[in-house]
């Protein structure tokens, strides 16, 4: 063999898991792609032995406030925002993460919310670390629209031609329905994120279902239509009821995020949307607001993919307790948080174990409680973690 023919990496000894089972054997990578993937073991100089580890495609992430984060690590502090890209970026990709749209909130939800803040030099700091090569994994742009705010339209005028944005979410963060139907469990969240007191509260929520008479619907179909007319994908947020779904399917829009009933992840279905839940609703095993758990989704047959939402590390341990927990195969699993939130964000490419793909791509064992540990991360042939 030649040197030219020499592949960039081998891998052999590998537990594969492809599309549509799993196998023993070995991929060859070249430049940026998977070249092949056959059965068996290789031993030729330079293959890398895995030693029986998983090896799996490259998660991808649609919905993570992880940078908001590192942006805004306590309440009223606010980050240098290289900082915090670099220190985010690292830890997605050592969860494994190799594809991420970081979520960016167009509008706050509270008076004098640092999110609007932060919201366009966010946005900034991922165009100029991609473009000069700093970050780990491939990051684009999750545009979370919260429709109530006065400013949500202005806001996001800025981003509806931008190439790095995916996807928009439109979300109503209105107490006393959708997520927050149980406002004591509400009250719990925003004393405790934002230190208020009482009367703050009070007022605060007078103030939201105010806004929302005013705003929601004439906002939510702006920024509906302009992504329409851009072809941007977009998703509705917390559907709790049949009608939220029907709005939704009206507006054009192709994905549920983080459904609050299975009555509304059944009919979202129905409608031909896709559902997406929360990784630590499933490693917690229910949802920290009271809602439907992932769990009851999966053994439905109506659950599409994962985001890590707030936990970069549930990604992955959630897919294996999919498995584990509610009885989906292994492949089926995983492509909640590989293949499947891949395609619904039309990024074809990537996703899959197979020739011709980006070789994005990740070595995985278990601990001995059957935590999944990551021990290799590649990311277009290049490891990253």
């Amino acid at each position: 063999m030649s040197k030219t023919d020499t592949p960039d990496a081998v891998l052999t000894n590998a537990r594969i898991i492809l599309a549509d089972g799993e196998i023993h054997g070995t991929v060859t990578v070249r430049g940026d792609r998977i070249e092949d993937v056959s059965e068996g073991t290789v031993s030729m100089p330079g293959a890398i032995d895995f030693e029986g580890d998983y090896l799996i495609a490259g998660l991808v992430e649609l919905h993570t406030d992880n940078l908001e984060k590192h942006l805004i690590p306590r309440p009223k502090v606010h980050w240098p925002v290289v900082s915090a890209l670099m220190a985010h970026d690292a830890q997605v990709a050592a969860a494994g993460i190799t594809t991420v749209l970081d979520a960016v909130a167009v509008g706050g939800t509270v008076k004098d919310d640092a999110r609007d803040e932060i919201l366009t030099e966010s946005a900034n700091s991922i165009h100029e670390a991609n473009e000069s090569g700093m970050l780990r994994a491939d990051h684009f742009l999750h545009m979370r629209c919260e429709v109530g705010n006065p400013r949500a339209v202005e806001l996001f005028e800025p981003f509806k031609d931008d190439p790095l944005v995916r996807l928009v979410s439109l979300m109503d963060h209105t107490p006393g329905q959708r997520q927050f139907v149980h406002i004591e469990k509400l009250k719990i969240y925003y004393t405790g994120k934002h230190a208020m007191s009482d009367a703050e509260f009070d007022a605060m929520v007078e103030d939201r279902k105010k806004n929302q008479v005013l705003y929601c619907d004439k906002h939510r179909r702006i920024i509906a239509a302009a992504c329409a007319e851009r072809g941007i994908i977009t998703a509705s947020h917390d559907d709790a009821t049949e009608a939220h779904v029907d709005e939704a399917h009206e507006l054009g829009l192709t994905i549920s995020e983080f459904p609050t009933s299975l009555e509304a992840a059944l009919h979202a279905r129905k409608k031909g949307l896709t559902n997406i839940m929360g990784g630590p609703n499933v490693v917690r095993g229910g949802s920290h607001s009271g809602n439907v758990s992932a769990g009851e989704l999966a053994e439905a047959g109506v659950l599409d993919a994962l985001s890590s939402d707030y936990v970069p590390a549930s990604l992955l341990h959630g897919a294996f307790l999919l498995h584990e927990w509610h009885g989906l195969p292994l492949p089926d699993a995983l492509a909640t948080v590989t293949r499947n939130p891949a395609h619904m964000v039309g990024l074809d490419d990537r996703g899959e174990i197979a020739p011709g793909k980006r070789a994005d791509l990740i070595r995985v064992r278990r601990a001995k409680d059957g935590t999944p540990i990551i021990r290799k991360v590649m990311r277009s042939g290049t490891r990253v973690a």
